[in-house]
């Protein structure tokens, strides 16, 4: 159930992401155990993406998911990335949090969500 959702999240989180003119370079990019959403091109900018589904804020922001820890492997992962690439520009980590019960109810984008290194 919760990977069916987490897919669901990230196949409208591409849609949106599309919508505005990002260019969608990939999708579940894994290295090792590390493993990022989407990664894009937004203009010259490089953009790694968390995507965090819920079904309900009961339990608080999807968003609020992204813990320190997170964001650490996040940030590991866009470094790998970047070196295999040799992407030499700016970089950033953006947030797109989904409330989804059987249809899309909100769908928030944090651009410069959080930059590594500072908690």
């Amino acid at each position: 159930m919760n990977q069916q959702l987490g897919n669901k999240g990230e196949k409208l989180a591409i849609e949106y992401l599309s919508s505005l003119g990002y260019i969608i370079l990939e999708n579940n990019w894994r290295y090792g155990h590390l493993e990022v959403d989407v990664i894009a091109k937004d203009k010259s900018e490089l953009v790694f993406i968390e995507v965090k589904t819920r079904v309900t804020k009961d339990f608080g922001q999807p968003e609020r998911a992204v813990s320190w820890r997170k964001q650490l492997f996040l940030s590991s992962a866009a470094d790998a990335y970047v070196h295999q690439n040799n992407f030499n520009g700016e970089t950033r980590f953006d947030i797109i949090s989904i409330i989804y019960k059987n249809k899309l109810l909100e769908l928030e984008h944090f651009k410069d969500a959080f930059w590594p290194g500072v908690l």
